[in-house]
């Protein structure tokens, strides 16, 4: 059974991309939630395995969203992933003290990606 990924993220391209890299290995099924408020809404209903969020979207930053699906019953136990292009110990730390699983710095190759994705769902898998 293929495994439900979320993507929360703004870049409308970027998102898409990440959909193919993980879609053509046949392991996932992809959500995409450009507006990062409504990826709350989105994970609420979908109840995905797990989350690839972007930190910096307009109106409300990941960290924010985070905090929300992590203060809410019904996504509490949803596997985070930050995925972005910010790359500073002050936002790891942030995004660490906020309960999220992994911090990948974009670009990703392909690869790492997958091996990433597969360790947070096998850590939760068990």
């Amino acid at each position: 059974m293929k495994k439900k990924i979320l993507i929360i993220d703004d870049d409308k391209v970027y998102t898409e991309l990440v959909r193919a890299i993980l879609e053509r290995t046949g392991k996932y099924e992809v959500g995409i939630e450009n507006r990062g408020l409504h990826g709350l809404d989105t994970a609420k209903r979908s109840k995905p395995d797990l989350i690839l969020m972007d930190i910096m979207m307009p109106h409300t930053d990941g960290f924010q969203i985070m905090k929300l699906l992590k203060n809410d019953l019904d996504t509490i136990s949803i596997p985070i992933i930050m995925l972005s292009a910010v790359d500073s110990e002050e936002s790891k730390s942030a995004a660490a003290a906020s309960f999220n699983e992994d911090y990948i710095v974009k670009p990703v190759a392909a690869d790492v990606l997958e091996k990433k994705i597969e360790e947070v769902l096998n850590r939760y898998a068990s």
